[in-house]
């Protein structure tokens, strides 16, 4: 089995987790194992090299265009970031039988309605400038490296990639430059590409409501993965993401078994899933009333 040490993607980085996994998703020949060092990095391994395995199966424009996220997938139906539930319910049940249906269900829900009759987003489908949808943020990173070659794309997982300008998915803190120069935010779009197809893992659910017929009492989305803990000191609950490292090599489907097997309440039991550590999103706090960015940082779980 060839092995690759990807220490580009710490498993503490949220986008680079997402991105360990999502190379797995890409290529259902690649498996995915965890370092035990203080802060784990991500192995891929294969029966080949995994490196020109994900090179190889990297997705053409065509191919992304063709999501069933996509915009205009079907001509009379266009998809923007507000979404009315009946045009969800319609993208839905086109989409159900094709192999990209998780780009819809991994974003979008019609099991919260708001009072507009506009259903809810996921946690991980930030609101953008513009209005830009995911799968519009997406596209943009494919332009920025289309087709990456085995050298361009072991620059990113090694960590030695040149970041490019922009936004990617919207949700990495580390594109954020600092608070005292106001700097633009610079993004790896190999890993961005690769942390959109880590959310294949993280369908989105409601609780069933509908505003329509009055306020909602609990948080309009439930995303695989993101779970109520509470928040010290203040003893608030919040809705957090709370994600492991394993030691083992799992391809998707495994990966897929343990975020349901896992109990992050329980540590006594992580050792028979192959768990040795994990953590939790940590939300970035608005400096001002005006200041709409969103992003997302990490902290040792249980802290």
């Amino acid at each position: 089995m060839a092995q690759v040490s990807c220490v580009g993607l710490p498993a503490d980085w949220i986008n680079g987790w997402l991105a360990a996994v999502g190379a797995t998703v890409l290529d259902s020949r690649i498996r995915l194992g965890w370092t035990s060092e203080p802060t784990p990095t991500a192995v891929l391994s294969a029966d080949d090299d995994p490196i020109s395995l994900l090179a190889a199966s990297w997705p053409d424009a065509d191919s992304l265009n063709a999501m069933p996220l996509a915009a205009n997938w079907q001509p009379d139906n266009s998809l923007g970031r507000k979404v009315q539930v009946k045009t969800l319910v319609a993208r839905a049940r086109a989409a159900r039988d094709k192999p990209q249906s998780w780009t819809v269900s991994s974003t979008l829900t019609d099991l919260h309605v708001d009072k507009n009759g506009e259903v809810a987003h996921a946690p991980f489908d930030v609101p953008a400038p513009r209005g830009i949808t995911l799968h519009g943020r997406m596209l943009k990173l494919d332009r920025t490296v289309p087709r990456p070659s085995t050298d361009r794309l072991m620059d990113s997982l090694s960590g030695h990639a040149v970041r490019k300008k922009g936004n990617g998915l919207g949700f990495d803190l580390r594109r954020l430059g600092s608070q005292s120069d106001h700097a633009d935010p610079f993004v790896d779009p190999i890993v961005e590409m690769l942390a959109f197809f880590g959310l294949a893992l993280l369908p989105v659910r409601g609780h069933g409501t509908d505003e329509r017929l009055g306020p909602a009492s609990r948080p309009s989305t439930v995303q695989r993965g993101w779970r109520i803990v509470e928040s010290a000191p203040k003893g608030r609950s919040e809705l957090r993401f709370l994600w492991p490292a394993w030691s083992q090599p799992l391809e998707h489907h495994a990966i897929d078994a343990l975020l349901d097997a896992w109990n992050p309440w329980d540590r006594s039991t992580w050792h028979r899933l192959g768990v040795h550590a994990a953590w939790r999103i940590v939300r970035y706090r608005s400096r001002a009333q005006l200041d709409s960015t969103r992003a997302f940082g990490a902290e040792p779980w249980p802290w």
